[in-house]
C-alpha cells in the first residue's frame, strides 16, 4: 500500500491523509480536466476521492513555450449566465480573476492552482503511476512508493507531454514544438515548420515576429478550411495573427504538401515534399504534428474506436472495464471531437453523476445546476452544426 501525505496544492500546504485506504474514486491528472472533474465530483457529493499527478498542478501548461497563449478567449460573462470559455468550474472565470483574455500556459497553471486551493481538492503531486490494473472490483495503481486503490478511476491525463513524433522518414531528426521554451531566442534565421494547424501557425507567427524567415508545410490546407468547427479549422485568433504584417512578410505557406522525408547531410537538413521538392535549412526543422495523448497508457482498459481513440459509453465509461472513465481532450463520440476545454468540460458532470449514482447519492439538484451553466451535455444530437455564411 502507498503511504504518506496528501499535497493539497503546493509544497507549503500539506495535509495528512491515509493513502492506504481504498478511495471511492481516483483521478489521474491534475490539469484542466482533472481539476475540473474533481470539482464536479465534489459538487455531486462524492467526498472520498484523490487526484494524482506525476508532476504538479497544471504542469503541462507550464511547459508551453513562453509566447504561446490560449486560442480561445476568456471573458467575464458569468453575470449574464454564460460561462467563460476557458473556465473548468461553474461560477469561475479565468478572465475575471486573471484580467487576461488569452492567457499563456504559466498564467493558466497558476489559475488552476488557485482553484484547487479554493475548493480544497485532495491532490497527490509528484506521484508517477506506472501501472494500472483491475483486480475483482478494485483498481490498483502501482506508483513508486506503493499501490493506490480505488473503486472508480477517472483518466484525465493531458496531451502536451505526449507529442506525435512519427509520420515520415527522418521525423526523429526534427524538433517538436512542445520542446521549445521560447521562440524569441530560437536559433537560426530560416526555419522550416512541418504542420500548419494551430501549433504550426503559433510557431510561425512568433518566429516571424522575431524577424526570422519561415516556411510552413501541411498535408492539407488548414489555412483555408471551410468548417466552422474549431477542432477542424483554425481559430479566429490564428487567422488574425496570420494577417499581421510580420507574418505576411516572413512566412510562406505550402498547402497540400506532405513531407515524405527529412535527412541531415553535412550539417544541412533536407526536407523533401511528396512532389519531390527539397528545401534546405541549417536549423533543425520544427515538427508541429500535434499530440498522441496520454490515453494510450490505459488502452488495455478500453476497447478502441476505428480512429484509435477509446470507445466510450454514453457516460464516458469504458465499454469493457466498468468503473474507469475518460475525461479531457481525448473524449470522442461518433464524429464529435471534445478537444477544447469548453467542449470537454461539458462532460465532467456526466462522469460525476455516474459515479455519485453508483453510491446512491441524489444528483437531481447537481444536474440542474450544471445544466444551468451549460456544463452538462448529454444530447449529442445538438453538436456539429455548421454556421451559415452570407
Amino acid at each position: 500500500m502507498a503511504s504518506g501525505t496528501k499535497d493539497s496544492s503546493d509544497n507549503e500546504d500539506v495535509t495528512l491523509i491515509d493513502l492506504s485506504e481504498e478511495f471511492d474514486t481516483i483521478i489521474v491528472g491534475a490539469g484542466a480536466a482533472g481539476i475540473g472533474v474533481g470539482i464536479a465530483l465534489q459538487h455531486s457529493g462524492v467526498e472520498n476521492f484523490l487526484i494524482v499527478d506525476r508532476d504538479s498542478v497544471g504542469s503541462s501548461f507550464t511547459s508551453w513555450p513562453d509566447e504561446t497563449r490560449f486560442i480561445t478567449p476568456s471573458f467575464p460573462s458569468n453575470s449574464i449566465g454564460m460561462l467563460d470559455l476557458n473556465s473548468i468550474a461553474i461560477g469561475v472565470s479565468p478572465a475575471f480573476s486573471m484580467k487576461v483574455e488569452h492567457p499563456n500556459g504559466k498564467e493558466f497553471a497558476a489559475h488552476l492552482l488557485d482553484i484547487a486551493k479554493y475548493f480544497d481538492l485532495p491532490i497527490l503531486q509528484n506521484t508517477n503511476v506506472k501501472k494500472i490494473f483491475k483486480e475483482k472490483n478494485t483498481f490498483n495503481l502501482e506508483c513508486g512508493d506503493g499501490t493506490l486503490l480505488a473503486k472508480n478511476l477517472i483518466w484525465a491525463g493531458g496531451e502536451f507531454q505526449y507529442p506525435r513524433l512519427d509520420g515520415f522518414v527522418g521525423s526523429e531528426l526534427c524538433r517538436h514544438t512542445s520542446t521549445v521554451s521560447n521562440y524569441s531566442n530560437f536559433d537560426g534565421d530560416n526555419i522550416i515548420v512541418i504542420g500548419g494547424y494551430e501549433s504550426g501557425v503559433d510557431a510561425a507567427y512568433h518566429l516571424a515576429k522575431s524577424g526570422k524567415k519561415v516556411v510552413v508545410f501541411d498535408k492539407d490546407n488548414p489555412w483555408d478550411e471551410d468548417s466552422s468547427d474549431p477542432s477542424v479549422s483554425l481559430s479566429t485568433f490564428s487567422y488574425e495573427r496570420m494577417r499581421d504584417t510580420a507574418f505576411g512578410d516572413n512566412v510562406e505557406l505550402f498547402p497540400q504538401s506532405p513531407i515524405i522525408s527529412v535527412t541531415l547531410i553535412d550539417g544541412t537538413y533536407n526536407v523533401k515534399t511528396v512532389e519531390g521538392q527539397i528545401f534546405k535549412s541549417q536549423t533543425q526543422p520544427l515538427l508541429a504534428s500535434g499530440f498522441q495523448g496520454s490515453h494510450n497508457f490505459v488502452s488495455h482498459l478500453f476497447d478502441k474506436r476505428e480512429d484509435g481513440f477509446p470507445l466510450l459509453s454514453e457516460r464516458d465509461e469504458s465499454t469493457v472495464t466498468p468503473g474507469i472513465f475518460l475525461c479531457g481532450p481525448s473524449v470522442r463520440h461518433d464524429d464529435h471531437d471534445f478537444c477544447f476545454i469548453y467542449k470537454y468540460r461539458q462532460r465532467f458532470a456526466i462522469v460525476a453523476e455516474a459515479i455519485a449514482s453508483s453510491f446512491d447519492l441524489p444528483t437531481e439538484e447537481f444536474i440542474e445546476t450544471y445544466k444551468g451553466w451549460g456544463m452538462y451535455l448529454d444530447d449529442l444530437s445538438c453538436c456539429g452544426q455548421e454556421c451559415l455564411t452570407c
